[in-house]
């Protein structure tokens, strides 16, 4: 999918509370997935909501998810990973990480970002 193609948002930063994560349904390359998007201020991170400790999802309840201090707490197993970066820093899967999905922020809307998954590229868009 390139830059034109993507041109339906996946959903708005004012839906993301600052400092908290929604969970937004997505069709990717390889079809449909569920993502977790985050936001800290300007800055916005997404992940495709599966654990990689038991490839469950993270949510402890549809669209719910468990932050504290920086980090988004696995339900299932209490895996943590820093919100930034998806990295697992305690729990079952240290040393893994969450897949990140590239996103980019347009006028207050978050759009997947094939140019930048294209390109291996991964980070925050703000």
């Amino acid at each position: 999918m390139d830059r034109n193609e993507s041109a339906r948002a996946i959903c708005r930063t004012g839906d993301i509370p600052d400092g908290e994560a929604i969970a937004v349904d997505a069709v990717l390359p390889d079809g449909e997935e569920n993502l977790i998007v985050l936001r800290f201020g300007e800055a916005v991170h997404a992940y495709l909501n599966i654990c990689p400790h038991a490839g469950r999802r993270l949510d402890w309840a549809p669209g719910k998810f468990l932050l504290s201090k920086g980090a988004l707490v696995c339900a299932a197993h209490g895996a943590s990973f820093m919100a930034a970066s998806g990295a697992c820093i305690g729990g079952p899967c240290r040393g893994q990480g969450l897949r990140r999905v590239a996103v980019r922020v347009e006028a207050g809307e978050v759009f997947l970002d094939a140019g930048r998954a294209a390109a291996g590229l991964s980070g925050t868009s703000d």
